[in-house]
């Protein structure tokens, strides 16, 4: 076959797919994917989506797919200390174990920007850098359309699920930015536990030209009340930035929403703050919360210092002030909740906010991208409470990279994200971090021994 031949089938695969998904539910996607993607030499192509807690992958199944049919396709796939575990957390195009002599298959990640979604399964005649450029293509045309139908499918909320979730955890998930974004300037990844039961906690994020903006809350209580407060906070934050308040008044309306909603009765800590790309000024308004950490060199570590102000919804009219940090290309900024320091143990062992530095710290160091950091970081959370949240627990990223959006080698780097093109014009090397090499074609490894 000809390049010319390849062009022509690899475009009409993807052209096909993207106007077929314009009048298209999600349950329909894995047989439109089939559709299109046979034609151009990629076969048995599976949908595994990633559940919200990044510990299995799922199939997306096929609406109409005989049970003989679907029986071929494994419904879930553990991530620890898996192939394609390794691929959805690296974000790496990995090649698969495959039944099939003469033919090879693919783990490849589905990125809806910098947000790990699952993978696709896809087994191909040939084994070449055109070959995986073509897998990789469909992966990103297949994570655009999840992108944009899932917010209003309940097929996918049925599948990223392990379990049933309560009514606050339902409002704070629709509420929530995306869990990970990435540009060249900023990487800023956010956790969220316990993810079907949480209450008061919220975090947000937002751009506006050269500026990022980042919030975090922790509402009293653990009730739906909690996760209505938080709404309220996150509501009345993102109006008031959308109308360049500053951050003080920012703070003062959320204030003032939730004082005429609960009368007093209900608050929410938190912490406001904003980031110039451009210059590295970081300011923030604290609101009875913790402070911010700023992590520098992947060693050096401070909270930073600012007087804090009354929690919002009081109305004890402890005026807020603004505080100011100037932060160096590579800084990482933290912002939580007390459900992290404060995760106890049956004994009432404390993790510790120097065992949550640690673990950040020793994690920087092996280089993990920053999504799979938090995803690691909420495990051992999970483990010191014997697998039982007692509280929220929230984490908010932001590392500072520079001015520039469209320098992006360094951001692929610590957000998990391959530059164009790198799946198809470079060899697979084996992906080293956390539990070492990567072998060859294997679909299970031994599980990692180090958290």
């Amino acid at each position: 076959m000809t390049v010319q031949d390849r062009d022509r089938r690899s475009h009409r695969m993807l052209a096909g797919l993207l106007a077929d998904s314009h009048l298209m539910p999600l349950e329909r996607l894995p047989a439109k994917v089939a559709e299109h993607a046979e034609p151009a030499g990629l076969a048995h192509v599976t949908i595994y989506l990633a559940d919200l807690q990044r510990r299995v992958l799922r199939n997306l199944a096929e609406e109409g797919a005989d049970e003989c049919r679907q029986r071929n396709h494994s419904s879930e796939l553990r991530i620890e200390g898996t192939v394609p575990g390794r691929a959805f957390q690296y974000g790496r195009l990995l090649p698969a174990a495959s039944a099939c002599p003469g033919k090879c298959r693919w783990w490849a990640p589905l990125l809806g920007g910098s947000e790990r979604l699952g993978l696709l399964r896809v087994t191909t005649d040939a084994d070449d850098r055109r070959t995986r450029e073509d897998v990789q293509a469909l992966a990103d045309a297949v994570a655009l359309i999840v992108t944009v139908k899932r917010d209003y499918s309940d097929a996918y909320a049925r599948t990223v699920r392990t379990e049933s979730m309560n009514v606050a955890a339902e409002m704070q998930w629709r509420l929530l930015p995306p869990r990970s974004y990435s540009d060249g300037r900023v990487v800023i990844s956010a956790a969220l536990e316990p993810a079907y039961r949480v209450g008061g906690d919220a975090f947000d994020y937002a751009l506006d030209g050269p500026l990022v903006h980042l919030s975090i809350f922790d509402a009293m209580g653990h009730d739906t009340a909690a996760g209505l407060t938080a709404s309220l906070a996150m509501g009345a934050s993102r109006n008031a930035r959308r109308r360049k308040a500053g951050l003080v008044e920012t703070t003062e309306e959320i204030e003032e929403v939730l004082v005429e909603q609960f009368e007093g009765t209900r608050y929410a800590t938190g912490v406001v703050a904003r980031l110039d790309t451009g210059t590295g000024l970081f300011e923030w308004v604290n609101r009875g919360h913790h402070p911010p950490i700023l992590i520098r060199g992947g060693r050096w570590v401070a909270e930073l210092a600012c007087a804090p102000g009354d929690p919002m919804g009081l109305g004890l009219g402890v005026a807020p002030q603004v505080c100011r940090e100037q932060l160096e290309p590579g800084d990482r900024l933290v912002l939580y909740t007390d459900g992290i320091p404060e995760a106890r143990t049956v004994t009432g062992g404390e993790f510790g906010l120097t065992g949550f530095l640690d673990f950040l710290i020793r994690h920087h160091a092996d280089r993990l991208p920053l999504p799979e950091t938090l995803c690691r970081l909420m495990r051992r959370v999970s483990d010191h409470q014997v697998g039982e949240f007692q509280d929220d627990a929230t984490v908010l990223f932001c590392a500072w990279l520079g001015c520039s959006p469209d320098d992006t080698e360094r951001a692929a780097a610590v957000a998990g994200v391959p530059l164009p093109q790198s799946a198809a014009h470079a060899d697979l090397p084996a992906v080293r971090g956390i539990g070492g090499e990567l072998p060859g074609p294997a679909d299970v490894m031994a599980p990692d021994r180090r958290s």
